[in-house]
């Protein structure tokens, strides 16, 4: 095996030649959390952790410096960075970290461990203290630890600025539909009366048929080009692919059992499976229009004992109240628009965390060393 010039051959693969194989009891020690009972929660300064994150304030810390958490029971592959005083509850373990070593560079470095490889129980996940301080790692020296965490913290600081626009642009499409849906708001040059109907008057309201396993593909190609839509909430229904349809561009589906009433509109021809609804319209109507009304403005009672489920007869009595075709139209662009440039930042945001995490697999091992750090 030929190693490049600078690296060289260890117990965990090939490493800079002026980094350590150390391992994580070398350079932290692992600490158990408090149990609640010892604590008064209070509106208190400090934070009371556990491994979904803060649960409530306390006057009183368990420590005061910059510390790595991870979770002893439960969620144990989520470590948390804590800069500040905390107090942790016994679910947790927190870190006391070497001065001569970097705590967000220790963080980063948790992040691409497989925690649940290392679970010590049957039942509820765990991990010990002493199996995380056995852990080998490749440690480089402090400037480039730093370095890195630099480098890492701007990639999430980015990550972060975006979910608080997505979160904006989010709260400012719901509040939009607040104002248009209803029609306390009117856009310019519509003025007439809104129409109370039933979904059935203005829809055709058919179930989802059989899958044609034969006729399926989990993948889209040239063949199977046409999507086919469950009940399911994830990815909006998409359960795979078909080559041939039995819906026509222009409808409706909707959630019929478990979560039911959720809508999407279909502005493309597909098949739909199993208990989902599809609405087809009887008359001229924005498909967007009327599932962004249904999703935010109409509540589905629970007519069953069981499992919650909606069938044809039951969603054709609920009324929407409807526009003009052309105010639908416009009141649909406008969400429309919010819906892309929403789609666009989680997009955006999708592409930086897979950017991080290239950046770790390659600083993290020091395949990609920064100008200057290892100085």
């Amino acid at each position: 095996m030929n190693i490049k010039t600078g690296y060289k051959q260890t117990e965990i693969g090939v490493i800079p030649d002026d980094w350590e194989v150390k391992n994580f009891g070398d350079v932290l020690k692992v600490c158990h959390g408090k149990s609640q009972h010892d604590v008064v929660v209070t509106d208190g300064e400090f934070p009371i952790l556990a491994t979904g994150g803060e649960i409530g304030r306390t006057n009183h810390y368990l420590y005061n410096k910059p510390s790595v958490l991870i979770g002893r029971k439960g969620t144990i592959d989520a470590p948390q960075y804590v800069e500040k005083p905390f107090w942790t509850i016994d679910t947790l373990f927190y870190t006391e970290i070497s001065e001569k070593t970097s705590t967000k560079f220790i963080f980063y470095k948790f992040q691409t461990i497989n925690w649940r490889g290392y679970n010590e129980a049957s039942g509820v996940p765990s991990l010990n203290a002493s199996t995380i301080e056995r852990i080998n790692f490749a440690n480089p020296t402090l400037p480039e630890q730093t370095a890195i965490a630099a480098a890492l913290s701007d990639v999430d600081a980015l990550m972060g600025e975006l979910d608080k626009l997505i979160a904006k642009k989010r709260d400012i499409k719901q509040a939009t539909m607040q104002q248009l849906l209803t029609g306390k708001k009117r856009l310019a040059g519509f003025s007439g009366k809104w129409e109370v109907k039933r979904l059935g008057e203005v829809f055709g309201i058919t179930a989802g048929g059989d899958l044609d396993k034969s006729n399926f593909s989990t993948t889209k190609d040239e063949k199977y080009s046409f999507p086919v839509y469950s009940n399911s909430l994830s990815d909006k229904g998409l359960y795979g692919y078909s080559p041939t349809y039995s819906q026509e561009e222009n409808t409706i589906t909707v959630t019929a059992r478990g979560t039911v009433g959720f809508a999407n509109a279909r502005n493309h021809k597909y098949s739909a499976i199993g208990r989902v609804l599809v609405l087809s319209p009887l008359e001229k109507v924005s498909c967007f229009f009327v599932a962004e009304y249904i999703n935010n403005k109409v509540s589905f009672a629970n007519e069953s004992t069981g499992v919650p489920q909606l069938t044809a007869p039951q969603i054709s009595k609920y009324d929407i109240i409807l526009p003009t075709y052309e105010e639908q139209t416009a009141i649909a662009t406008i969400l429309s628009d919010m819906d892309a440039e929403i789609k666009a930042l989680q997009q955006k945001r999708d592409k930086t965390a897979q950017l991080k995490q290239g950046m770790m697999q390659e600083l993290l091992t020091g395949r990609i060393r920064l100008v200057g750090a290892s100085a």
